[in-house]
């Protein structure tokens, strides 16, 4: 099958998105696929992949809060490529004008809306989460569930990349087919890479000995991913006991994030480390992955870290929380400094042979990436084929 993906989140400069289409390439070439990615760009260019697939940048202006991202403006301009490349399944994941694009687009190929994130979650909620209820923020925000829904209609399949975003969505009402859980590039990974030599001298720029907790807090600095809770939490778990906090990563937030921690003894901040092999070795060398964000629909980062062997500190909701594994995790309520700190606490009262084996177990159980992409490419075949039969 030809594939092509028409994805604002596409991200030259990096992101979880890109590292999840530039595998799902080499992982469809494999299986006998094609995938074309559609993405905004400063230009027009093609960067063709080897082995096949291709992501073609589409001339288009930057998003105004976010320079690493693109905005689909011109109908005309992606309609005319969905022609061009003719596919056998159109995919689009962006809520606005590409949704309408894609949708109201006269193909032949069978139109999967595949939803990547919840704006709901990662907007509304947080903005408005000091003056109203959940629910009531819920209610208020209907109008954007029913946009959703006008949309949604004009799509053969809707599939989200988990369960917890496809729970979040149907609770609102909103129609979902499958949900396909993402996975990792697990090969990258593993416990056998931790190191001591590394633990100890990252344990040092955190002004701590061997016997500290060196916790890991990996991704871009967005307020969506509350990483000033998470330092509330680190500081308040560190006043009694001795822990330390690496966060990894760079954003919006950076600037005010080396604002907030200026001066704590025990939390660094660290550039993006783009080298997957160092970034893994790092990873396995920590102690613990902790996470704010319970609006993550899928924890990549969370699995990544399992895969190194690493237990979970993160939210009780969210797409981390449904690959967290209790035997080496502990949640604490979403947006709750001090709940965050008790389960720092409660890790570190842990017996550490257990925790370390119970880790390293289930470092082995993590999905995969090819998991995700033969799971979703069959899918797809099915209601190809379901789509042609009505068509006949």
């Amino acid at each position: 099958m030809r594939v092509v993906d028409v994805n604002e989140f596409y991200s030259p400069t990096g992101g979880g998105v890109r590292t999840y289409i530039d595998r799902k390439i080499g992982i469809m070439n494999d299986l006998g696929h094609e995938l074309i990615l559609l993405a905004p760009g400063v230009e027009e260019r093609i960067e063709d992949r080897p082995g096949g697939g291709r992501v073609h940048f589409v001339r288009s202006p930057k998003l105004p809060f976010d320079s690493n991202y693109g905005l689909f403006w011109d109908r005309e301009a992606v309609t005319a490529l969905l022609d061009h490349y003719d596919p056998d399944v159109v995919e689009c994941s962006s809520p606005w004008r590409p949704a309408w694009f894609v949708g109201e687009w006269q193909g032949r190929a069978l139109k999967s809306f595949f939803m990547h994130n919840d704006n709901m979650a990662a907007y509304a909620q947080r903005w408005f989460e000091g003056v109203a209820r959940h629910e009531r923020i819920e209610r208020a925000f209907g109008w954007y569930t029913r946009y959703m829904a006008r949309f949604l209609d004009k799509y053969d399949c809707v599939v989200t990349n988990g369960p917890a975003l496809a729970k979040r969505l149907r609770a609102r009402g909103l129609r979902i087919d499958a949900a396909m859980p993402l996975g990792i590039e697990r090969g990258h990974f593993s416990p056998a890479l931790r190191d001591g030599h590394v633990r100890r001298a990252l344990l040092r720029q955190c002004g701590l000995g061997e016997d500290g907790l060196l916790l890991l807090g990996l991704g871009r600095h967005h307020p969506e991913k509350r990483w000033p809770m998470v330092i509330d939490a680190a500081e308040r778990a560190g006043a009694t006991l001795p822990v330390g906090l690496i966060l990894l990563g760079q954003g919006v937030d950076t600037d005010r994030m080396k604002r907030r921690i200026a001066g704590s003894p025990h939390i660094r901040l660290f550039k993006p480390i783009y080298d997957r092999a160092r970034l893994a070795r790092i990873m396995a060398s920590c102690d613990a992955l902790i996470h704010g964000s319970e609006a993550e629909p899928f924890g990549l980062v969370a699995s990544e870290a399992m895969a190194s062997g690493l237990p979970l500190i993160v939210p009780d909701s969210g797409g981390c929380a449904e690959v967290a594994d209790p035997r080496c995790a502990e949640l604490y309520r979403p947006r709750d400094a001090l709940s965050c700190a008790d389960a720092i606490a409660r890790l570190r009262a842990r017996d550490p042979a257990q925790l370390r084996a119970a880790a390293v177990a289930a470092a082995g159980r993590v999905r995969t990436d090819r998991d995700h992409t033969v799971d979703l490419m069959a899918y797809y075949e099915a209601a190809l084929a379901l789509k042609q039969r009505k068509a006949a």
